[in-house]
């Protein structure tokens, strides 16, 4: 551009910087439109109806399990998948079980501010949403925790003789969860979610054959590109803590973790083996 072109369109550069400008200053979505969650009413309630998936094709299991850390230290944020998950050395674990094992209390308080988040990520399907209808129908990814994990657990591994096991992925003979989701003391809370009597998702073979093609990967939501480095874990750590271990970081835990010890054990792997149980059963019998 010539500089008298520069004058000539003064004006219309303006307007075109207040665009672009406008285009800055717009928040950045990161919503991924393949998960789906519950939405709350004004009285903090909500209920859905769902669907558990079975495994998508060439895939095991209907599950994907991943640990990771949300906390704020006077660095900044750290928000990172741990490579616990993949059973591999995580700078977060190592620094938290120093913390813990030092013998302060104060030391072990930080530790559990810090601790690892367990979540599971399954295909479902949503047949009742309420508060969002037009996403009834259709598959999504739901990313959820060890309370409904346990409801998942107790139902194919039930407690007492007279309960039959019920496999909630199954197209044919698994059942529908209610998801009802309340506040309590300013959590979220799941006590009152169950499992319906099982039935077929639908008597059409056809159309169960079309929803199990439209899953999404499990195993891509847990491959290696989703995890950092240790040596890049460490420098962001560092970054956080700004070089002091024990600087305080902001708790943001929610009920599901409040519940579990995380720190120095985990009670979810016993609940997954008696899951995985329940699927070598099924295997076997076939």
């Amino acid at each position: 551009m010539s500089f008298a072109d520069m004058k000539k369109n003064a004006k219309g550069s303006l307007e075109t910087l207040q665009q672009k400008l406008e285009e800055t200053n717009k928040t950045a979505s990161y919503k991924d439109d393949r998960f789906w969650r519950p939405e709350l009413d004004k009285s903090s309630n909500g209920y859905a109806e769902i669907r558990f998936l079975p495994a998508p094709e060439s895939e095991d299991l209907p599950w994907a399990k991943l640990y990771s850390h949300a906390f704020k230290g006077p660095g900044g944020w750290y928000i990172e998948n741990s490579l616990t998950t993949k059973g591999g050395k995580d700078p977060v674990s190592e620094m938290n079980s120093q913390l813990w094992n030092s013998g302060l209390d104060s030391d072990k308080d930080i530790a559990r501010e810090r601790r690892r988040k367990l979540q599971y990520i399954s295909n479902i399907y949503v047949i009742s949403d309420p508060a969002n209808p037009q996403n009834e129908g259709k598959v999504f990814l739901y990313k959820y925790g060890k309370k409904i994990f346990d409801k998942i657990n107790e139902a194919m591994t039930p407690e007492f003789q007279d309960e039959e096991a019920v496999n909630p992925f199954n197209f044919w003979t698994g059942a529908t969860f209610k998801l009802k989701v309340r506040k309590v003391a300013g959590y979220v809370n799941y006590d009152k979610s169950h499992f319906d009597p099982p039935s077929a998702l639908n008597e059409d073979d056809g159309e169960l054959e079309r929803i199990w093609k439209s899953e999404y990967s499990l195993t891509d939501l847990v491959a290696d590109d989703k995890f950092k480095s240790y040596e890049e874990l460490s420098n962001r750590l560092q970054q956080v803590l700004g070089g002091d271990a024990k600087a305080r970081a902001e708790d943001t835990t929610t009920v599901e973790e409040q519940s579990s010890p995380a720190v120095t054990s985990d009670p979810e792997p016993q609940q997954e083996e008696s899951a995985m149980s329940f699927f070598e059963r099924q295997l076997n019998e076939d």
